[in-house]
């Protein structure tokens, strides 16, 4: 797996996930709890995953919909 995104922000995860599954893309989201947990301070970002062979499509997808991938 490789991480993909990274953001406080639950509306862009599920914006990311809608997008990534109209693609066909596998995608899991890590540290959803501790983003939950403590949300309102933006310090425990929620990260998105994909599959190494996914990635290159996927970071497409995320830039052509104006959402910064991770590097």
């Amino acid at each position: 797996m490789k991480e993909l995104l990274r953001s406080t922000d639950p509306t862009v995860m599920a914006f990311a996930t809608a997008l990534l599954q109209g693609e066909g893309i596998e995608c899991f989201e890590l540290d959803v709890n501790m983003s939950n947990l403590y949300g309102g301070i933006d310090v425990f970002p929620r990260r998105m995953m994909v599959r190494e062979a996914d990635y290159a499509q996927a970071a497409r997808v995320m830039i052509d919909n104006e959402i910064e991938v991770s590097v």
